[in-house]
Order: structure tokens, then sequence, then C-alpha cells
């Protein structure tokens, strides 16, 4: 297993902050707002797809989360790694490579013909299997590829994520209800740090977005 940096979190959090900025990941918009998969209006959009065409960007962000995933659960914590379909795929691959571990993949649905498989790769009964994805808002969709790993029979008491809206309080509370731990590099407010300081928009978006992030539900409601 290769060496990986570990900085202290609030500096990591900055790193990917900025780094999500500088590959343009990062999109405020105020007057016309985001519709998010929640349903939500938003004046936010992330969109950690995009890393994948940034080389050095992508390894560096997954050297940081290799660490953050050590320091937090331990260096023979884990036996496999998983990616949930389709954005959390790519960045499970490159997590199993930097961690020296067997890679699968979670589909969001059985596929409907042959083995009906929902799990591609390898996870076998009792392993300790690591969910990686792109991100996390509200846990909902985490917990289903959670699920699917568990009714193979394996284990899944990790999830580890680039980024995390930091903004929903159901979040902690599903993830402590399945007995899944998060591991992430940065949220919303570290984003929105970083951007002020970096002056990547005007004050009056960062403002609206300061508003939304303090008040999601009431920030939608407003704009719906």
């Amino acid at each position: 297993m290769r060496s990986l940096p570990l900085p202290p979190e609030d500096e990591a959090a900055r790193l990917t902050a900025r780094m999500l900025i500088e590959a343009r990941a990062v999109h405020f918009n105020a007057a016309e707002p985001f519709t998010l998969a929640s349903g939500r209006i938003a004046p936010t959009y992330i969109d950690c797809r995009r890393l994948l065409g940034f080389p050095r960007i992508r390894a560096l962000l997954m050297d940081l989360l290799a660490g953050a995933l050590i320091r937090d659960a331990g260096a023979e914590a884990f036996d496999a790694v998983a990616g949930g379909e389709t954005a959390g795929i790519p960045f499970a691959a490159l997590i199993a490579e930097r961690l020296g571990l067997p890679m699968a993949y979670i589909r969001k649905k059985p596929k409907g013909y042959g083995r009906n498989a929902r799990i591609e790769g390898r996870v076998e009964p009792g392993d300790r299997v690591l969910l990686i994805e792109d991100l996390v808002t509200d846990g909902g969709s985490k917990l289903g590829f959670v699920e699917a790993i568990r009714e193979a029979g394996a284990q899944c008491p990790h999830t580890g994520v680039i980024f995390a809206y930091g903004i929903f309080p159901e979040l902690g509370q599903r993830m402590d209800a399945a007995g899944v731990r998060l591991t992430h590099l940065c949220t919303w407010r570290d984003v929105l740090a970083e951007a002020r300081a970096q002056g990547t928009a005007d004050p009056a978006t960062l403002a609206e977005v300061a508003r939304f992030l303090d008040n999601p539900d009431g920030w939608t409601r407003a704009g719906a």
C-alpha cells in the first residue's frame, strides 16, 4: 500500500474545497436555483464527476480520502471496497487501488437478466466492505447500497465520500441508526469559506448561499 498524506482535517477540508472550485465542480446561482435529487431547491450544486477529468486533482483527492479512511477506521479495517452505481464506481476503483483491496460495484436495482445480480465484483460473506461514493446529501441513497451489501452476507460499517452537504441533520441520524460511520473531506461550509477567500462569486450570491446553508428547507419553501 502506498504512503498517503494525512494533513489535519481542517487543512484537508480547505484543500478539497479549493480543488473543487478549481475544477469548476462547484456552482452557485441564487437567481436560477438548482433542483436537487431530493426535490429541494438550492442556490448550490456540486458535480464531483467532473473531478475525473482533472488527473492531478483526482489523484490528490483520492490520496486525501484514503488517508482519512485509515485515520478514521484503521489500515486493516476493510476486506473490500464497493462503489455505488454510477458516480461511486470510478472513485471506488481508485480507493481500492490505494488501499490494496478487491473492488465491486452495487447496482441501484438488480439488472433483471442473467444472474440478476445487484453486486458485481468480489464481495464475500463476512467481508467488511467499505462503501465509496462521490458525495452524500441526507444519506437516503447510501443506505440502499448498505442494505444490498448486508443482504449479500457482508458487513458495511463505513462509507467514504469526497463531499458531504453537511446541512441535513437526518444524515447523522440515519447513519447512526444503520451503524455506518461516515468519512468525508469537506462540506458546503468549507466551500463557502474558500469561495469567499478567493472571491470566486459576488458577495450577494455568497450571502444567499449562506442563508440556504443556515436553513435549507426554509430557503426551498421560500423559492418554491
